[in-house]
């Protein structure tokens, strides 16, 4: 990215957060954990996925990650010296059942277990989500979210948790970025399980929604405190606003990226607009009007994973985006100024107005930023044995500034997790690309908390942002 352009940013002054407001960090199961093949933990789509030539970077797996699985309670003393309140972690589905539908594996949970119970040692309040995409093997060969019974399956799984875990840990979150899980995964391939059927995409999408639906009735009914569901929703805006054809194409794409989520999840009907175009790969027999109690069914708080905006044109010879099927004649024109090393641009006035929107359109419950961060070319300087990492903090500032301009407005913001507490799997990029505020050596597992860390231990504990100059 540009730093000089971040530099030449107008100073800002201090800020406060409301009382009450939560700091944290998150994390996901394969991102971190390791063990793959240790104490009972079945096979998921992300090993297949990742040990499938060419689909990962460089051919990295998730094999041994950051090796959390067995250095937990050197990270969890990490996260208490930096002051988080809270720490999201993700519970792997193969851990506790290994084929998916099967006896539950008591040692996949007794980690799980170890690791609440350190949090809560070290005044960290525990977070689980219950899906952050490591769906068993087992279930995809079975059809996978493409198929209805996976949505039960899941509501089995997350019962079989919070039995065992719901005693100490009070909020849960279903699932991690469905849009992801089901378009990514079902209809570009770039992700696990690597299919390209824009049919299955669009069953995946209302699956994991229904999914969602029957684990929070199964939550609640096991005496659940908060539950809550985290989307990745997208600033989608036209590259020309005075033209009717660029704003169609906004409208598109708002609905297959967000409205398909949004407006079920909170008691609309599913989007006419979105369901033309499924029908246009298959009969959409996937949905059923019995189902939208279930899908609406009231929850705590609404996780937001803000990263980019997203522009979008009108241009005929355009043909349709992998993981926005039915998108012909749509374009992604670039957004000028700087960008992250994952080449996405760095714009934070865009998530004031996501909270804006968000707050408007579906006013209903308290949001959290449950993912935000950047990835940067990050190094670690042997000699003086710090990562300066500049322009992540100017990044975590510029966002920060941003939730605390929507909430001034109206917002109802609750929480701020930075993504990420650690380097790691970076999913089809593997161990390239950086996101972590304590930087990780691979080949030694060694720690190294970046400047960005220390800068954010002193946001936790003014409750709040400097004056920058």
């Amino acid at each position: 990215m540009s730093t000089q352009a971040m530099e030449q940013a107008a100073p800002e002054a201090a800020v406060s957060f409301p009382p009450g407001f939560v700091w944290g960090a998150a994390t996901a199961a394969y991102q971190i954990e390791g063990a793959a093949a240790e104490d009972g933990r079945g096979r998921s789509i992300w090993d297949t996925f990742s040990h499938t030539p060419g689909k990962v970077h460089a051919g990295d797996t998730g094999d041994v990650a950051c090796d959390h699985y067995h250095r937990y309670e050197q990270d969890v003393a990490t996260m208490a010296g930096l002051g988080l309140g809270v720490y999201r972690f993700s519970i792997s589905w193969p851990r506790i059942r290994p084929d998916g539908i099967g006896p539950v594996n008591p040692a996949g949970l007794d980690f799980y277990d170890r690791l609440t119970d350190t949090l809560i040692d070290r005044d960290i309040d525990p977070v689980a989500t219950l899906y952050h995409w490591d769906l068993p093997q087992s279930l995809e060969d079975a059809g996978g979210w493409a198929t209805r019974d996976t949505a039960y399956r899941f509501a089995e799984y997350a019962a079989a948790v919070h039995a065992r875990l719901g005693d100490r840990i009070s909020t849960w979150i279903t699932l991690n970025e469905p849009w992801c899980a089901a378009f990514l995964g079902y209809a570009a391939g770039v992700h696990a399980p690597g299919r390209q059927d824009p049919a299955a995409s669009f069953a995946a999408a209302y699956h994991l929604m229904l999914g969602h639906g029957l684990a929070t009735e199964a939550l609640r009914a096991g005496g659940a405190n908060r539950v809550g569901i985290t989307l990745n929703p997208a600033v989608v805006r036209p590259a020309d606003p005075a033209s009717a054809a660029d704003t169609a194409a906004t409208q598109l794409i708002d609905g297959l990226h967000n409205r398909v989520f949004l407006d079920p999840l909170f008691g609309r009907e599913y989007p006419a607009d979105v369901l033309e175009v499924a029908r246009r790969f298959g009969t959409a027999d996937w949905l059923r009007d019995t189902d939208a109690g279930v899908i609406a069914t009231p929850i705590d708080l609404l996780g937001i994973n803000y990263y980019a905006p997203t522009v979008v044109a009108a241009r005929g010879d355009s043909p349709a985006a992998g993981a926005y099927p039915g998108s012909e004649g749509v374009a992604f024109p670039p957004v000028p100024g700087p960008v992250t090393s994952m080449g996405w641009p760095i714009e934070p006035a865009s998530l004031t107005t996501l909270l804006t929107r968000l707050a408007a359109d579906y006013p209903t419950v308290p949001i959290w930023i449950t993912e935000n961060g950047a990835a940067f070319d990050d190094h670690l300087d042997v000699a003086t044995g710090r990562v300066a990492d500049a322009d992540r903090i100017r990044y975590l500032d510029g966002h920060l500034r941003a939730v605390h301009a929507a909430i001034s407005g109206g917002a109802d913001v609750r929480g701020y997790l930075v993504w990420s507490f650690l380097d790691n799997f970076e999913w089809a990029e593997g161990y390239r690309k950086r996101f972590g505020i304590v930087y990780v050596d691979y080949p030694t597992q060694a720690r190294v908390p970046k400047d960005s860390a220390r800068w954010y231990q002193q946001v936790i504990a003014r409750h709040g942002l400097p004056a920058t100059p």
